[in-house]
């Protein structure tokens, strides 16, 4: 929005800054931590007003063994970095194709993370919403997204091209529809249940989303610079640059979050942040031509979530009639097996925040090693 007023530099030299991008996403940043830091001491009042506390104990099949306890804490602290992000990138990003798609899914999965946890701190529902309701929310999140991206002039011939790392070109020039959906629905999904399981300790979600949208943020700044993307052999994608003031506006949020969410922590992100995060860096990881980088990059994420299919899978393949069977981890996410190791949480926390940084530079590494 504010970039507009860059039309009216020659009254007012200083409004030619508005022309910059990495000026919008510094300012992104910066506005989108001080409306994070307002409103989270309001929000969190406002729900300890409303003993919005979230009881955890879900140990029914063994075959994750998760079974903790915070009842005064309460979630839904995810909603603090949407409005942050939401405002702070109105403001400052450019709109275009890009942002707008962004900021669809985001919000999409912002509100079915808002009603799962509404579900299970006011109705007290023990499971909130149904697998399958959620995975219906992510999908209908994933189609519409690509059937915009399919219909708008600016994307419809750069959104099917399928970029890899270590290629210096694209490996498919033109992916039909259905290949297109597959890729982004498994985006999408995929990263927004992996940073879902990964939020299960105070600041661990945060943290790794704050390195992960650092690199995003320079990697959506390459792909609109010509130059970059010549120089580098990676994707040129017009408009994407808008993206890096996204991905500002989401350090800017995730840092005001932690604030609060920092051992012990005030407020939870709860499903409302966790959900919708993973989907917002699924869909700009895609965007920019960049999903399988993602992999490197949210290393973090992935490990935590295959964490997950491997217990559960070893535990049903090997499930006895007694309903006993055999684990590979003492608890499933990761991070909880760490803990059972005598780890304790703020440990865990901080040596997964320097994984996630050796993740970021690894995924970083593979512009230039092409």
């Amino acid at each position: 929005m504010l970039s507009y007023l860059a039309d009216y530099e020659n009254h007012f030299g200083p409004l030619r800054l508005l022309r910059m991008i990495t000026f919008r996403t510094l300012m992104g940043t910066i506005t989108a931590a001080l409306i994070g830091f307002v409103i989270a001491p309001r929000l969190i009042r406002h729900f300890r007003a409303l003993k919005f506390g979230q009881h955890y104990d879900d140990d029914r099949t063994g075959e994750l063994g998760r079974s903790f306890d915070k009842k005064t804490t309460p979630p839904m602290g995810g909603l603090i970095i949407f409005f942050a992000v939401f405002v702070s990138s109105y403001l400052w990003a450019a709109p275009n194709i890009w942002v707008f798609t962004s900021l669809f899914v985001y919000t999409a999965l912002t509100a079915a993370g808002w009603r799962d946890d509404y579900l299970k701190v006011v109705r007290k529902s023990r499971d909130g919403i149904s697998s399958w309701e959620k995975i219906g929310w992510q999908s209908l999140a994933a189609l519409v997204a690509l059937g915009v991206l399919l219909w708008h002039p600016d994307s419809s011939t750069k959104i099917r091209e399928l970029w890899m790392p270590f290629v210096k070109f694209a490996v498919v020039q033109h992916m039909p529809w259905w290949l297109l959906l597959v890729l982004i629905y498994l985006w999408i999904v995929g990263f927004s249940n992996a940073i879902n399981l990964t939020d299960g300790l105070d600041g661990l979600a945060g943290g790794c989303t704050v390195t992960v949208a650092l690199v995003f943020g320079i990697m959506a700044y390459l792909a609109d610079y010509f130059p970059a993307t010549v120089y580098l052999g990676i994707s040129h994608v017009p408009g994407t640059g808008e993206l890096a003031v996204v991905c500002g506006t989401l350090i800017g949020g995730c840092l005001a979050f932690l604030w609060y969410n920092a051992y012990p922590a005030e407020v939870f992100m709860g499903d409302t942040g966790s959900l919708a995060l993973g989907g917002l860096i699924g869909v700009m990881a895609f965007m920019i031509h960049q999903p399988l980088t993602l992999v490197i990059v949210g290393g973090v994420f992935v490990v935590e979530a295959v964490s997950v299919i491997i217990q559960v899978g070893c535990f049903k393949y090997t499930r006895r009639r007694d309903g006993v069977g055999q684990r590979v981890f003492l608890m499933a996410p990761l991070h909880h097996h760490f803990q059972k190791l005598g780890w304790p949480e703020t440990k865990v926390v901080f040596r997964f925040w320097i994984l996630s940084l050796i993740c970021a530079l690894a995924g970083l590494a593979t512009l230039k090693l092409r």
